[in-house]
C-alpha cells in the first residue's frame, strides 16, 4: 500500500532541499538557511499541537457531507472502558436510542473485556485510542508508533470482533510520523468538531452548553467515560452531561450515530 505524504510534509521536504541548495551555492547565507529550517520545524510542531489541524494528514473534524445531509452527528467517548462509569453511560445511550463511538485504550480494554463486548452488543463502535495512552505519544518515532497502534488493533479487534477503523491520538497530539503509520494500518484519524473539556470541568451545565453551542448536522462531539472530572456531588460529569446533550440532539432532530455508520 502506497503512502501519500501530507501537504506540510511535502513542503518540509522541499524546504530542506532548497536550504541545502542555498547553503551549497552561497555558504555565507547559512544564517538564513538555519532560520528557514527552524521556522519550518516550528510550523511542524504547531501543526502537531493543534488536534483539528489537517496539514499533517487526513483528519476528520466533521462527518462526511452525506452523513450531515442525513442529519447525523457523532458522539465520541474517550479513554475507557471504565468499570464503574461505562455501564451507566451505556444505559443512558440506550434510553435515548443513541449510538456512540468509544475510543478505547488497549490495556484498559484488556482489563475489562466484557465491557468492550457489551459496547458492540448494544450497537456502538470500539475504535483505537492507542495501546497505552502514553503521555509522550506525540514524541514517538515511526517504529514505536507502529507498535503502539498495532498492539491496540490486535487487542481491540480481538475483543470487539472487528478491527478498529478509526484512530484518535492521546490528547489529540501527534507528529509527522503518525500519518504514514495510519495509512499502512488502514486507520482514519478522527478529532472532533467540539469538545467540552470534561476532564477538567465538573460543571455539567457548562460542559453541555459548550457541546451544544451551534450544534448542527455533521458535528463530532467529544466526552470521556474515564478520566472525567466530577461534579460537586462527586458524580463523573459525563453522567450528568449526557442527558442534557442527548435531549438537545433530539430537540434538534439530529441522529447520534457511530463514525463507522457515517461512512455509508
Amino acid at each position: 500500500m502506497g503512502v501519500r505524504l501530507a501537504p506540510l510534509v511535502w513542503c518540509t521536504l522541499v524546504c530542506h532541499v532548497a536550504v541545502l541548495a542555498l547553503w551549497a551555492w552561497q555558504p555565507a547565507l547559512w544564517r538564513w538557511a538555519v532560520a528557514a529550517l527552524v521556522l519550518n520545524h516550528a510550523v511542524l510542531t504547531l501543526a502537531g499541537l493543534l488536534p483539528r489541524c489537517k496539514l499533517l494528514g487526513s483528519n476528520w473534524t466533521r462527518l462526511p457531507a452525506a452523513a450531515a445531509a442525513r442529519g447525523e452527528v457523532a458522539l465520541t467517548i474517550d479513554d475507557g472502558p471504565d468499570p464503574l462509569v461505562t455501564p451507566l453511560v451505556l444505559d443512558l445511550l440506550d434510553r435515548y436510542a443513541a449510538r456512540a463511538t468509544f475510543f478505547c485504550i488497549g490495556t484498559q480494554a484488556a482489563q475489562h473485556p466484557d465491557l468492550c463486548r457489551e459496547m458492540v452488543r448494544r450497537g456502538h463502535a470500539v475504535e483505537n485510542h492507542s495501546q497505552h495512552h502514553r503521555h509522550n505519544f506525540s514524541l514517538l518515532g515511526t517504529a514505536k508508533l507502529w507498535r503502539e497502534l498495532q498492539a491496540a488493533q490486535d487487542t481491540l479487534g480481538a475483543l470487539s470482533g472487528t478491527p478498529p477503523r478509526f484512530f484518535r491520538a492521546p490528547a489529540g497530539l501527534r507528529n509527522p510520523f503518525l500519518d504514514p503509520v495510519l495509512q499502512r494500518l488502514g486507520l482514519q484519524l478522527a478529532s472532533w468538531t467540539r469538545r467540552g473539556f470534561d476532564t477538567r470541568n465538573g460543571d455539567a451545565a457548562a460542559v453541555a452548553r459548550i457541546l451544544t453551542r451551534g450544534l448542527r448536522a455533521g458535528d463530532i462531539l467529544l466526552l470521556h467515560d474515564r478520566h472525567a472530572a466530577t461534579t460537586p456531588q462527586g458524580v463523573p460529569v459525563i453522567l450528568e452531561v449526557l442527558p442534557l446533550l442527548l435531549a438537545a440532539i433530539q430537540a434538534a432532530h439530529l441522529k447520534p450515530v457511530t463514525l463507522r455508520s457515517a461512512l455509508l
